[in-house]
């Protein structure tokens, strides 16, 4: 079935009251609000006085889709888990009644010395999906969770708190993870981050794909029919996008890694759709059809990732830029690039830049968001002002031609938003900075300069390009276009396009970027690699090899 296809599948009624609306009004309008609500089955006022399932009925073990904390807080852990006996049904395999969950907290892996415990509810609306938020905790500890519905119990996670506001934090060392297509090879990467020493993992962006995955999982060559043909079409509506989600976390080494770590995720676009901008789709439907399709899909993201209550979606909106903090040490401005941006400059993909991508008006995080992050540069106590988030930042010409392409679907197609961003940074007086990016399969590691056209200006900061879980196959360590990307953008100190991941430990006198690799994902069991380590040090940005 087609994406155009599939889009039927919509309630005619939504559809015709979509119409109606305009497109400012269809973001912003109570009446957008509740007929989105109505199509994507948002719980009703009443939802408390739904049926209970019994819980002798759960005959099935539902907690297949595994556990996973995330944005870790000062005294505050989020605990997630989504009831699914049956994954690969729309429903999970469970009717439309509210279950009750039992979680746990505590200090040991077997649990015999307990913090926390209570219970919750899973509601059918959310997908049987819990969000359970624990406060009044120990600062900087690690601790250890489980759940348990009827008479099952889910295997055990690790999860930690924050340190304290103020706290003069000496180490922090995150993973750095991005593009998992499942389809295109094993996430081997998942294993060994699994088994890595991080304090939380960054997640940034295409958690899942859209397309169709085949019957033998493309690249993974299982024995046909291996993979439900439920999963042989574009995802659209929310039944879909909560199957693929299902497919996906039925791989035991993102299991393994969700269960091992704490994770702090931001989207980008797969997750919806194909280099969407805003409202934008990739293919120019119509406004009131693609921001359905976007409510679907934002609400299925919130219902199977481990966000806390501020990220509730409502309709097809859903803040999820936000602050976390560790200490004095490092902050964490969470961007959302996506959800805001204006529509790529010249129909998208490379293109030599002109007037209509350099419009002082276009803008990649919209005006609130970029308000957002510049005036918490001038409140920052901290250290290390990290900003993880989803395109390549620094300037990336394709060729030492001039003028070269560039990406209009990254920063370089938004160069009026890069500078007041940077601007900012400047005024602001931050001068430790470091941009955490995804989306491009490959490992980068960039020197931010002030001034992209002069190398003799100032750098203001590093940034560290993870490569992909799996996107794109196997990769190899250097790409047909390594030379041309080397000597046309100086300020690029390391490129590596195999799959993997990284990890940056951050410390009082310098941060340290390791690119680890495997050398194929297409099948199981690849060895990992520190492929290059880089420093950069505080007061005097810049890559160094370690």
């Amino acid at each position: 079935m087609t994406p155009a296809a599939h889009h039927s599948q919509h309630a005619p009624e939504l559809r015709a009251t979509a119409r109606h609306l305009g497109r400012r009004r269809f973001l912003t309008g109570t009446a957008a609000a509740a007929a989105l609500a109505f199509t994507v089955n948002l719980p009703a006022a009443g939802t408390a006085a739904a049926a209970e399932l019994d819980p002798a009925r759960l005959t099935d073990d539902p907690f297949t889709l595994g556990v996973a904390s995330g944005d870790p807080l000062p005294g505050s852990v989020l605990l997630w888990t989504r009831l699914a006996p049956a994954p690969y049904q729309a429903d999970g395999g469970l009717p439309a009644e509210r279950v009750t969950v039992h979680w746990e907290l505590a200090r040991d892996e077997t649990f015999r010395r307990p913090v926390r415990r209570g219970t919750t509810l899973a509601h059918p609306e959310f997908g049987h999906s819990v969000h359970v938020q624990v406060d009044g905790l120990e600062n900087d500890r690690v601790y250890y969770y489980r759940f348990k519905a009827g008479a099952w119990i889910s295997r055990t996670g690790r999860t930690r708190t924050a340190p304290a506001p103020g706290a003069r934090t000496a180490a922090l060392t995150v993973g750095v993870v991005s593009c998992q297509r499942y389809d295109q090879g094993y996430f081997t990467a998942y294993k060994h981050l699994a088994e890595d020493d991080v304090d939380f993992v960054l997640h940034l962006g295409d958690y899942l794909y859209e397309y169709a995955v085949s019957g033998v999982g493309g690249a993974r060559a299982y024995p046909a029919g291996t993979v439900p043909a439920v999963y042989g079409h574009e995802m659209v509506t929310l039944d879909d996008y909560r199957l693929k989600y299902a497919l996906y976390k039925s791989d035991p080494d993102l299991l393994a890694a969700h269960a091992a770590h704490p994770f702090v995720v931001t989207w980008d676009d797969h997750e919806t759709e194909n280099n969407y901008a805003g409202a934008v789709s990739e293919n120019d439907d119509p406004a009131e059809e693609f921001l359905i399709r976007r409510a679907a899909a934002y609400r299925a993201y919130w219902e199977n990732q481990p966000l806390r209550r501020p990220q509730l979606p409502d309709g097809p909106d859903l803040r999820l830029y936000r602050r976390l903090h560790w200490g004095r040490l490092a902050r964490f401005d969470v961007l959302d690039t996506r959800q805001y941006r204006s529509d790529q400059a010249y129909g998208d993909g490379w293109r030599v830049p002109g007037p209509e991508s350099e419009d002082p008006g276009r803008t990649l995080t919209g005006a609130a968001q970029e308000r957002w992050l510049i005036d918490g540069w001038h409140r920052s106590r901290a250290l290390w002002n990290v900003v993880p988030q989803q395109v390549t930042f620094a300037q990336r010409y394709n060729s030492t031609t001039v003028p070269s392409q560039v990406s209009m679907d990254s920063w370089d197609g938004y160069p009026a938003s890069r500078e007041r961003v940077l601007a900012g940074a400047q005024a602001a007086g931050v001068e430790n900075l470091m941009v955490l990016t995804g989306d491009v399969h490959v490992h980068y590691g960039f020197d931010i300069k002030r001034d992209f056209a002069d190398q003799a200006s100032k750098t203001l900061g590093t940034e560290i390009v993870t490569s992909s879980i799996s996107s794109g196959g196997n990769g190899s360590a250097k790409p047909a276009n390594w030379g041309a990307f080397m000597a046309a953008n100086p300020h690029l100190k390391y490129y590596n396009g195999l799959r993997g991941y990284a990890t940056v430990s951050f410390g009082r006198d310098l941060a340290r970027a390791d690119f680890k690799t495997v050398p194929y994902v297409t099948t199981q069991g690849a060895p990992l690699t520190t492929a290059a380590s880089f420093v950069t040090e505080v007061g005097d940005q810049g890559l160094k090899p370690a």
